[in-house]
């Protein structure tokens, strides 16, 4: 493969192609498609799921797995509701220390990952069901709502025309960009996921950038779910409930290598904003949600396919 050729044949550069290709597509199915309140409104709805995302890239180009995002998420919105409603805390403090404990639950993922060696599959897997199940304790299957009306802003706001939450998740994609690909602890992160061996014997704190890493993902979810109950102006345990898959499937999309070492920023940008395009798309071309499934699946295989074909003749 000549080396003119090789910045096009990146994972990145196929994935871009393809979202070109299905947004040509998707907009001759349905006028309603390439409308400004439409896009405006399908960036709104995949904020949650974008700023989880990103957190996740770093998670698993380490080399590891962060199963309990969507149930940290839950937490944090039952907790939001129980701060303010229950305890009577200033709104802002609620929301404050209903993203710290996002970070706590994260740093203990991190703790039993790093401290107990338990694999991070294993580990979250565990914490799925302990935060999941902390939530549904503490909600008692009871909502919290009454929320007052500067608090929808965050959720349902716009800010020069552009979703609120938007602008947020734009400012974390640039920084997490700049982070992973431009920083010793980006440098790190990469050198953890190809060898974690190689990487301890360089000098690399390799424990304290996993739980760095963990407690992110945590924050990062906490944060989500204020954005999310802002959103949909309540509060209920079982928020968050399959946000992981999602997630992962944005991030793997992106070109991310689930054995670690591998990954972007941008590809897992352009891998979210292919993924909500598609499930918008194909619902106002009145294709059912199990359709939109297995397309969404034939395009991670096929994009990945790609990328390992192109890579292969690269080497």
């Amino acid at each position: 493969m000549t080396a003119a050729l090789r910045p096009f044949l990146r994972h990145e550069a196929i994935l871009f192609v393809l979202l070109v290709a299905a947004l040509f597509v998707l907009a001759g199915q349905s006028d309603r498609f390439f409308t400004i309140a439409n896009l405006l409104n399908q960036g709104r709805l995949m904020t949650e799921i974008g700023l989880v995302a990103l957190a996740m890239t770093f998670v698993i180009v380490t080399g590891g797995i962060d199963l309990s995002v969507g149930s940290i998420l839950g937490l944090c919105a039952i907790l939001l509701g129980v701060f303010w409603q229950n305890l009577g805390l200033p709104l802002p403090l609620a929301m404050g220390l209903a993203v710290l404990v996002g970070g706590v639950a994260g740093l203990v993922n991190g703790l039993i990952i790093t401290r107990f060696r338990v694999p991070p599959l294993i580990a979250t897997l565990a914490t799925l069901a302990l935060y999941r199940g902390l939530a549904e304790g503490i909600s008692q299957a009871r909502s919290v709502r009454g929320y007052p009306d500067w608090f929808f802003v965050l959720g349902q706001g716009d800010l020069a025309g552009v979703p609120t939450q938007l602008w947020i998740l734009g400012l974390l994609t640039l920084v997490a960009g700049v982070v992973l690909g431009m920083t010793a602890f980006g440098r790190a992160t990469y050198a953890i996921g190809a060898n974690e061996t190689a990487a301890r014997f360089s000098g690399v704190p390799v424990d304290r950038v996993k739980i760095a890493i963990y407690t992110a993902s945590g924050l990062v979810a906490g944060l989500a779910a204020v954005i999310f109950v802002s959103r949909v102006s309540t509060t209920r345990s079982d928020m968050g409930t399959g946000v992981e898959l999602d997630v992962i499937t944005a991030v793997v999309l992106g070109g991310t290598s689930i054995f670690g070492g591998r990954g972007t920023i941008i590809g897992t940008a352009i891998g979210l904003v292919l993924i909500q395009a598609l499930k918008n798309g194909l619902a106002l071309a009145g294709v059912k949600g199990d359709g939109t499934i297995v397309v969404i699946g034939l395009v991670l295989i096929l994009a990945i396919l790609a990328s390992n074909l192109f890579s292969r003749e690269d080497g």
